[in-house]
């Protein structure tokens, strides 16, 4: 079993723990000040539940309270607004009325329908995450209240259409280049494969590079906030092209801690992603195009325990779950799928 304690400056230890969570998978997420956190991870909509225990500590005599819940909270929080937090999702459970504690006291909880439509997110300036919270209530003292994390992933079908990006980009009798995208949707772990035609050279350049860049966007209209961050750039040229010449790109993307792209995620946040291309000449100019493209999760969306080894072996991506940080099985680092497998997951 597992459990998560929170005992700082109460009359009491609270303790919870997860049904089913002995082979559950965890994901490890970095919190403020560095501080690294192991949580259970979820897909989709499955079910939250377990017990809570409220052990009274040796000094304590009773506990009066006003009485005891447990909530399972869907919350984002923007870090230039600490004040306020944003719940999307709040499910109570009453668990006791008031009246007095006397003894240790464990309590059961079920979430069976709870709508997680948002995956959890840990950015730069916003985080979204989904948590149990016990409350205690109390009259004459502060409520003690203790709260425990999930990690929750959702897998989306592929899209319906995916086209590729062909587009001319170039100075007026300069320069003149063609760029294509063999498609402009991505799943996690998939290869961005491209070429770029030079039809028109008249300037030296000395080389061109490949950027991969991430953009966190907060708040709305007039405030909003975006935070850019290069997550690889790579020569892809050196030296002067000739008219006619094409030069192939390929870049991986499972090697990169990548979420899907969010879109006005409750009205607080986006993520999106770009590649942009940028040419330098002899003389230090750069000229660049940037082109977005859109990044999804692919998979089945099953329950996330490990299941038995003929599961494992037909379904390879019940062991691939990378949202955005390092996904471990309690035994060890869980294995890549193979680069030929037809039921992957991100």
């Amino acid at each position: 079993m597992n459990f998560f304690s929170n005992n700082f400056g109460t009359p009491c230890n609270v303790e919870f723990e997860l049904d089913n969570c002995q082979n559950r998978k965890t994901i490890e997420v970095t919190q403020e000040k560095g501080k690294t956190e192991k949580l259970f991870v979820f897909i989709g909509n499955e079910p939250v539940s377990g017990k809570v225990s409220i052990n009274i500590k040796e000094k304590t005599k009773k506990i009066e309270h006003t009485g005891i819940r447990v909530e399972f909270v869907g919350q984002i929080e923007l870090f230039y607004d600490r004040g306020n937090h944003y719940e999307f999702t709040s499910l109570v459970r009453e668990l006791a009325p008031a009246g007095e504690l006397t003894e240790n006291k464990t309590f059961s909880y079920d979430f069976s329908n709870v709508e997680k439509q948002y995956e959890s997110y840990n950015g730069t300036n916003v985080r979204l995450r989904y948590f149990v919270r016990l409350t205690i209530g109390r009259s004459f003292a502060s409520n003690i209240v203790k709260e425990y994390d999930i990690w929750v992933i959702n897998f989306v079908k592929p899209p319906d259409s995916n086209s590729n990006i062909k587009m001319e980009v170039g100075i007026e009798d300069c320069l003149h280049i063609e760029f294509e995208y063999n498609k402009s949707k991505y799943h996690l772990k998939d290869v961005i494969i491209g070429k770029i035609y030079f039809l028109l050279v008249r300037i030296k350049i000395k080389y061109m590079e490949i950027a991969l860049i991430k953009r966190e966007s907060t708040g709305s209209g007039p405030n909003v906030f975006n935070e850019s961050e290069t997550l690889t750039k790579f020569e892809i040229m050196d030296g002067a092209p000739v008219r006619g010449e094409s030069i192939p790109v390929r870049l991986f993307l499972s090697v990169f801690d990548l979420t899907p792209t969010y879109r006005s995620v409750h009205n607080k946040f986006s993520v999106k992603y770009f590649l942009n291309l940028a040419l330098v000449d002899e003389d230090d100019k750069k000229y660049f195009k940037q082109q977005e493209i859109t990044l999804w999760r692919r998979g089945v969306a099953k329950p996330g325990l490990t299941g038995s080894s003929t599961s494992n072996n037909n379904n390879t991506n019940n062991n691939n779950y990378t949202p955005q940080q390092k996904v471990i099985e309690s035994q060890g680092e869980v294995p890549e799928p193979e680069n030929n497998s037809s039921d992957e997951s991100d």
